[in-house]
């Protein structure tokens, strides 16, 4: 005789999840993501901070090899001039190889590095988005927000983030 059970109390046949165990386990996944998201903003900052470093070294590296282009004489100078260049613009243009009977041009940058932390308007040349320091200008009056094109001065012998923000390391960006 076989005999079947209609109604039955029993769990066996049954599968899913209760309604318990659904928000207990949507609560750990935003407990989960809560923890997660300073992190995430942990991670982007120091990449831009790591792309600001690259940028700073690139420019710095350039300004550096147009001086001793102008101190070795391939490129022409005024008495009084430091020797570094008017503006960012030319490491990129190039500038007469005073040396070059053909007068090839001497270039230095492929193009300007945007500032990562530059927060103006993302239709701004690549030049307008750093603080711009003069030879002989000390650096607290080149880091106190002076405007590219404002007081730069007759070359351009340092450039420094225009941010406002301070680093992971606690250093502001414009000290970099």
């Amino acid at each position: 005789m076989n005999t079947m059970r209609i109604g039955g109390t029993g769990r066996l046949g049954q599968r899913g999840f209760t309604l318990i165990e659904m928000v207990i386990t949507l609560a750990l996944v935003g407990i989960l993501a809560l923890a997660i998201m300073p992190f995430s903003e942990l991670i982007v900052q120091r990449q831009k901070e790591q792309e600001l470093s690259a940028a700073l070294r690139e420019i710095r590296i350039a300004l550096d090899a147009y001086k001793d282009a102008s101190d070795a004489g391939q490129i022409e100078k005024e008495a009084e001039a430091s020797g570094y260049p008017p503006s960012l613009t030319v490491l990129v243009t190039g500038v007469k190889n005073a040396r070059d009977p053909k007068g090839g041009l001497l270039m230095f940058l492929r193009r300007v590095p945007r500032d990562p932390f530059f927060a103006g308007d993302p239709d701004t040349p690549a030049e307008e988005t750093w603080n711009a320091r003069a030879y002989g200008t000390p650096p607290e009056q080149a880091a106190g927000g002076s405007s590219w094109s404002g007081d730069v001065g007759k070359d351009v012998f340092d450039v420094s983030s225009k941010s406002d923000r301070v680093g992971i390391n606690g250093i502001p960006y414009k000290q970099w």
